[in-house]
């Protein structure tokens, strides 16, 4: 009797590895398209085997169990979101999981964004408190081996594509984003840097200015120009996105530049104080940050928008007295046609002849 219970015990164990085994081998999809699963940290196998079986991603528990079962004691279950789109093995699935493939979120971060905007940014994509990442991007110390005068980390946030977990904290997206600065600046900026005899400091600073003055590549060399031959002679910048900046270091952000902003007393304020700003104002881009160490070879000392999203440059005020006044004619004639396209790029502003 017990040799008969024996092998019938046998028999069904051998049946219910064969059914297990084989079902650990068969693909199985029991959702249409995708699905973002989020397996909770502290949860245990049972609890996240029974989690993919509702979203259909597994058939059945069990051989996902099974093969939890067998490599306990050298693999865990990683918590995060995990983005299953085609049929998968529970095997396939198991790996996953263990192994921590989870779901990576894409940010967008833009040439010319500043820590205001990126933090508004990782607060919409990532839900990184918008104060925890402008405390960390306070901090300087991650950037003085390579800009002793740093007064935080901006400028040196490279604006790319990034891929971050959810759940992932201000450090360390700023720690990612100080390393592509880092890749950028030994493989493209550091060899053209030493020959325009700029520090880095004032490249980046420069750039800055650069890249949120025009979003035309070919007049970034030209106004990078102008600006530098500003500083030689000691006349004013007055560049507008500093006067922005100014007011949104203080937490009051603005979108349209009165006569009052323009004479507001912040180191920033480039129509008030002479010379570069303290630091840089943006995130700048490659073409940016070259064109601030390899400007254009031109006299020009002053320029205005054109109205289609460029610029008209002048040698001398008279000459840019002309240009202002044909800019004022087409500024009055599109806004009788159409009042928003004045500011369509959202950072041309009026401003005093003087500058324009």
């Amino acid at each position: 009797m017990k040799k008969r219970l024996a092998a019938a015990g046998a028999v069904i164990l051998l049946l219910a590895t064969g059914f297990i085994g084989r079902d650990i081998f068969r693909p199985y999809q029991g959702y249409s398209g995708q699905v973002v699963v989020e397996i909770p940290r502290g949860d245990r196998a049972p609890q996240v085997a029974s989690l993919l079986v509702s979203k259909g991603v597994l058939a059945h528990r069990v051989p996902f169990l099974a093969l939890y079962l067998l490599g306990r004691y050298r693999h865990r279950i990683e918590a995060g979101e995990y983005l299953f789109d085609r049929p998968l093995r529970p095997l396939d699935v198991y790996r996953i999981v263990i192994h921590g493939q989870v779901y990576l979120h894409a940010v967008v971060i833009p040439e010319g964004s500043n820590r205001f905007d990126m933090a508004r940014i990782y607060r919409r994509d990532l839900g990184i408190p918008a104060r925890q990442f402008l405390q960390v991007t306070l901090e300087a110390r991650a950037v003085r081996d390579l800009d002793p005068q740093a007064p935080s980390l901006e400028g040196y946030l490279f604006p790319d594509t990034y891929r971050f977990p959810r759940g992932a904290t201000a450090a360390q997206v700023v720690a990612t984003m100080l390393n592509q600065f880092r890749k950028v600046y030994r493989e493209d900026l550091a060899s053209p840097l030493q020959r325009s005899g700029l520090t880095l400091h004032q490249a980046v600073t420069l750039a800055s200015l650069v890249e949120r003055e025009t979003p035309q590549p070919k007049e970034r060399p030209i106004i990078a120009q102008v600006f530098e031959l500003r500083l030689e002679i000691g006349m004013p910048l007055q560049c507008d996105p500093t006067v922005l900046y100014a007011r949104a270091l203080v937490g009051h952000p603005i979108h349209a530049i009165t006569e009052k902003d323009l004479k507001f007393d912040s180191p920033y304020n480039t129509y008030v104080h002479a010379g570069l700003p303290p630091g840089p104002i943006c995130s700048p881009g490659l073409a940016s940050l070259q064109a601030a160490l390899c400007p254009a070879s031109t006299d020009y000392l002053y320029f205005v928008s054109d109205n289609h999203g460029g610029h008209v440059f002048a040698r001398t005020l008279a000459e840019q007295g002309r240009h202002v006044a044909r800019y004022l004619r087409q500024l009055a004639a599109l806004h009788d046609r159409k009042p928003q396209a004045a500011n369509r790029h959202g950072r041309r502003h009026l401003r005093r002849p003087s500058h324009l």
